[in-house]
């Protein structure tokens, strides 16, 4: 029983640290999540938020050049939530990773604050280069579900990248991106009223114009069946 009482004390002080700690973070799950009810669903089941505890645990180790030890944190965080960030990775504060599995989040990524990444989300690299090789994520961006940010490219902040979109360039401020590869296909000159979290209704000019193209050709063939229906006129008499 002494055990039990210990046990929950533990977790009781533990989730109390983490909510002072991480309080931008906590805060972010209720506001970008629906399913967020309660302070102690979301300390205890949240992935995201784990794997971010454990991050900046791991980072401050190899800040400060520990062998090993980061790394194997690292590891077990992603055996525990399904989600992969490298120790050395630099996080800003208020990141939400919803849902989390097989978010990747490479050595020389670097996020800014109030970033949002859905499942499967990669920050990855394009090759073995050494030196800054993975993406830079500024302020208030979402990443849609399954996107990849490939390289050393900076995705400018209030910018919004579509789900399963594959980017290799920079994009500006208040920019929304979609399709393989990545198009700009709305640029903003203005700060974003909130964080827009609908990253699966997104405007795609190209899609756009095909339809219309699509629509302007099946007008034309049924005027064209119309025409052949119609009866001819009579040919005059000589």
């Amino acid at each position: 029983m002494t055990i039990i009482w210990w046990t929950l004390g533990i977790l009781v002080v533990l989730g109390m640290a983490i909510r002072i700690l991480f309080e931008r973070e906590v805060k972010a799950c209720f506001e970008r999540d629906p399913a967020a009810r309660n302070l102690v669903e979301v300390l205890l089941t949240y992935s995201g938020l784990h794997a971010i505890v454990c991050h900046r645990i791991a980072h401050a180790l190899d800040r400060i050049r520990v062998p090993v030890l980061p790394r194997l944190i690292m590891t077990a965080a992603r055996w525990l939530t399904g989600i992969e960030i490298h120790p050395a990775a630099t996080i800003g504060r208020g990141l939400f990773v919803d849902h989390g599995t097989g978010v990747v989040i490479g050595e020389t990524a670097v996020l800014g604050d109030n970033v949002t990444l859905f499942q499967g989300v990669t920050l990855g690299g394009t090759g073995k280069e050494k030196g800054k090789r993975h993406p830079t994520i500024d302020d208030n961006v979402v990443i849609g579900a399954g996107a990849k940010v490939l390289g050393n490219i900076r995705i400018g902040r209030d910018s919004m990248i579509g789900a399963n979109a594959v980017v290799i360039r920079d994009v500006p401020d208040h920019s929304t991106v979609v399709g393989v590869p990545g198009r700009i296909t709305r640029t903003k000159d203005r700060h974003f009223p909130g964080i827009n979290l609908d990253h699966t209704h997104l405007p795609d000019p190209l899609t756009e114009r095909l339809e219309s193209l699509q629509h302007e050709i099946d007008a034309l063939e049924q005027h064209l069946k119309e025409h052949r229906k119609s009866p001819s006129p009579s040919q005059p008499h000589h």
